[in-house]
């Protein structure tokens, strides 16, 4: 007995190479993962299997029950002769992976070609091998990961059925009862350690495989991760360089390059003193009109490089530029680096058509503020001009003062399409002259009040920003206001911070109105507040989302809109700005 069971262990490496070979098989690991699967793949594992059971059976080890001889092959049997084999692993591991379908299909594969065998326990293990499929099904159900200690305990019992099956069908039974005592113990243990370390050695080669793509995942999302920064700008002698250490960094390769389309922006690794900078080489330009990855060799005795992999970089389709990894010989250039460089191909350039995007967007909106910016209306402008005409008879020196205000007024709109910030002098300046125009045409309607911290009027701040909050005071706050209305205009220094008020004593707002202003244009009879949107978008575009607009205000009790910018040289004096 104890020579069977070492003789079939032994035999347990036919199953190791075989649950190896599996692994290489799609269909396979399906098996192992899908809940389910499609008849194609079913069939497939039904024939695989169960030619595997016919394996397990022709390397099994003949038994005649007269002599209690043991053979080392099987190919036919006579009346009084059995075989001590390892069908039952391929049968067990169908049903387990597969389910009913997959295991009895297998089993009646295997279980025809040992009844065709001949043998006294032909009709019993045919038999047990088609239960075994069952049984070996009804616990796929249970547990779609299958553990080790279950495939063990499956396959022991399926074989321990088939010694039971035996004894109960197979005659003579002292024959039966014979074979059972000398290969029913050797069997039971060594076909569930074979069920066991045949799911073992597919679990780990698979898990194997699966830690390295993740391993493989990890480390091109930690290199897109430090690349993002500095690829938001695009590819330029700077960013490349940048990313090119990055990528040497965490991958070994010889050296990494990246170029556009006519030169080399960055070269990082061995021959850096060289390839730094300069246009592409010609096997560059084949591959940048390929618009794959080309592995390229290097035969020259003088190159100190082996090989190198290029890599197309595209945004929409088009290849703007390459990345380029050298490595010493061209056997480094394996199936995992090269899922790796195409992945990390694909990463960058998204990163690039990203940027490309987003300096577009911010190219758009920069455009739409200018526009706005650039904005005059045509009845303030005519409404003014009216009123010079009338003044010019009346009262010149008045006339002339209102049409400087008004030059001025003009010209720091049109100067906005132009510089992107200003000073906070000039802003108050800009306003003075709106509100000298609107003075002039509301006599005795509007008093305005200055609260003005002088020694901060040279901090910067974008063009277009406090009039505006002006002009939406007088047009809706003083609306239906006759008289008595006040303006109070703060510039202040708040600690670190700079602040700037606009306070009217107008009609004010509701609740809902107050709430939405600013955060969007809104459909109302009383105005869209495009004006108020505009400003807060450029103040939070600038400063940040702390320089958002405050706003203020209650029905009859009038608004007040401010903001804060942080003062740079107040925090560094103060030792609050880092």
């Amino acid at each position: 007995m104890f020579e069977l069971f070492i003789t079939m262990l032994e035999r347990l490496g036919i199953i190791v190479t075989i649950a190896f070979i599996l692994t290489r098989f799609q269909f396979f690991r399906n098996m192992v993962y899908l809940e389910k699967l499609d008849r194609k793949q079913q069939l497939t594992a039904i024939i695989f299997f169960g030619f595997f059971g016919i394996i397990g059976t022709y390397t099994g080890l003949r038994l005649s029950t007269e002599t209690l001889n043991i053979d080392r092959w099987v190919i036919d049997l006579s009346a009084d002769e059995a075989i001590a084999n390892s069908r039952v692993i391929g049968i067990v591991l169908a049903g387990l992976l597969g389910g009913y379908r997959v295991g009895i299909g297998a089993a009646l594969i295997a279980a025809i070609h040992r009844y065709t065998l001949g043998g006294f326990t032909a009709l019993s293990c045919g038999l047990a091998t088609i239960f075994a499929g069952v049984l070996a099904g009804m616990f796929h159900k249970k547990d779609k990961q299958v553990k080790l200690r279950s495939a063990f305990m499956i396959g022991a019992l399926a074989e321990a059925i088939q010694m039971l099956i035996i004894l109960l069908i197979s005659r003579p039974f002292e024959k039966a009862l014979a074979l059972v005592e000398v290969i029913g113990m050797p069997m039971i243990i060594a076909n569930g350690l074979g069920c066991a370390l045949f799911l073992l050695i597919i679990k780990n080669v698979i898990n194997e495989e699966e830690k390295a793509a993740a391993l493989q995942a990890q480390k091109i999302l930690r290199i897109a991760d430090q690349t993002l920064v500095h690829l938001r700008k695009g590819i330029t002698s700077v960013s490349a360089s940048a990313v090119c250490q990055i990528i040497h960094n965490d991958i070994q390769t010889s050296a990494v390059a990246m170029t556009n389309l006519t030169d080399i922006l960055a070269h990082v690794g061995a021959g850096e003193d060289q390839r730094r900078e300069g246009p592409v080489e010609n096997f560059i330009q084949d591959a940048i009109k390929k618009g794959e990855i080309v592995v390229e060799p290097h035969k020259e005795k003088d190159n100190q490089f082996g090989a190198g992999v290029i890599a197309p970089l595209k945004i929409r389709g088009d290849t703007v530029g390459t990345l380029i990894f050298y490595f010493r010989s061209e056997k480094e250039t394996t199936h995992v680096v090269m899922e790796l460089i195409s992945g990390l191909s694909m990463i960058i350039s998204n990163q690039l058509e990203m940027a490309e995007a987003d300096k577009a967007y911010q190219l758009a909106k920069e455009a739409e503020i200018i526009s706005l910016q650039a904005q005059i209306s045509p009845h303030f402008l005519f409404n003014t001009l009216n009123t010079v005409i009338s003044l010019i008879r009346n009262d010149p020196s008045k006339a002339r003062k209102l049409l400087v205000s008004l030059s001025h007024f003009l010209r720091q709109n049109l100067s906005v399409t132009t510089n992107n910030m200003t000073t906070l002098e000039q802003e108050l300046k800009h306003t003075k002259a709106y509100l000298s125009i609107e003075q002039t045409r509301f006599v005795d309607k509007l008093e305005v009040f200055y609260d003005i911290d002088e020694n901060i009027l040279l901090h910067s701040i974008p063009p277009i920003t406090l009039q505006p909050l002006v002009e939406n005071a007088i047009k809706h706050g003083f609306k239906n206001k006759e008289r008595d209305c006040l303006l109070k205009i703060l510039i202040k220094q708040d600690d670190c911070n700079i602040y700037v008020a606009v306070k009217d004593n107008g009609n004010g707002m509701k609740e809902e109105r107050r709430e939405r202003i600013g955060m969007a244009p809104i459909e109302s009879e009383n105005g869209n507040g495009l004006a108020l949107y505009n400003v807060n978008r450029r103040l939070i575009m600038t400063f940040g989302k702390s320089a958002a607009l405050k706003i203020n205000s209650s029905d009859d009790k009038g608004t007040s809109v401010a903001f804060f910018i942080e003062n740079e040289e107040e925090a560094i004096t103060n030792g609050q700005y880092h």
